[in-house]
């Protein structure tokens, strides 16, 4: 409409259809504001990452990574091995203590997170902030910070609920057989408290519980441990 040109426009005045489009495009625009151009697309939340390196360990190489709306990614594999992160969604409940443990360590800046004792190799342990701009990070071996020690267990909780998502994720289509003494892992897991947000586990858990191709004891575990996730969920 814009392109055509309005024979009274060459008369040095606009017509009555001209009038008419400015009046209606123009309060359009209040309500339809131009996109945002990439310069002015609202920069990403806080990130926070754990990562550990332990050589020979099974798996040598550990890292998570969280923003505040729960959205994670987690990857764990040999350090010859190429990434392969995994998406998942934590709890409100894990990423608030996530944030909030990672505050009371001023988000990892000029913090000296090593206790400097003489202990054997436990992994090299990073925590991250990123956000924009600004980068903070901090390793140890061993830490006696408390709110440290808490993060950490925090993310290798995770890192446990993830392995055995795999795990299981891998028994159900090639090692059926192997699900019993997977399924045994979990129960003592979940009786040492060692995993966080273990819910994440319940889409594998349901499918062994309700598939007959599984063996008998599969599915009893699978489905004594669902119970057990309702039971401290409520």
């Amino acid at each position: 409409m814009l392109g055509v040109r309005n024979p009274a426009m060459s008369r040095g005045r606009p017509g009555k259809s001209c009038v008419l489009a400015v009046a209606v495009i123009g309060p359009a625009a209040l309500f339809f504001p131009p996109p945002l151009t990439l310069a002015q697309q609202p920069e990403p939340g806080p990130r926070i990452t754990f990562t550990k390196i332990l050589k020979g360990s099974i798996p040598e190489f550990e890292q998570v990574t969280v923003d505040p709306t729960g959205a994670a990614t987690c990857d764990t594999r040999k350090l010859s091995e190429p990434p392969t992160p995994r998406a998942f969604k934590l709890s409100p409940g894990t990423t608030h203590k996530i944030f909030l443990l990672a505050g009371r360590l001023h988000n990892f800046q000029g913090i000296d997170l090593e206790a400097h004792k003489s202990v054997a190799d436990l992994g090299r342990k990073t925590f991250a902030y990123e956000h924009g701009g600004e980068n903070h990070s901090a390793e140890f071996n061993y830490t006696t910070n408390r709110d440290a020690q808490d993060l950490a267990e925090t993310f290798e909780g995770i890192v446990s609920v993830n392995i055995h998502v795999q795990t299981l994720e891998y028994s159900i289509r090639y090692d059926p057989l192997g699900l019993p003494r997977e399924l045994s892992l979990i129960q003592t897991d979940l009786e040492r408290k060692a995993l966080r947000d273990p819910e994440l586990m319940t889409p594998e858990l349901r499918a062994i519980a309700r598939d007959s191709r599984f063996l008998h004891v599969a599915q009893v575990r699978a489905e004594n441990i669902l119970q057990r996730l309702q039971q401290d969920r409520n």
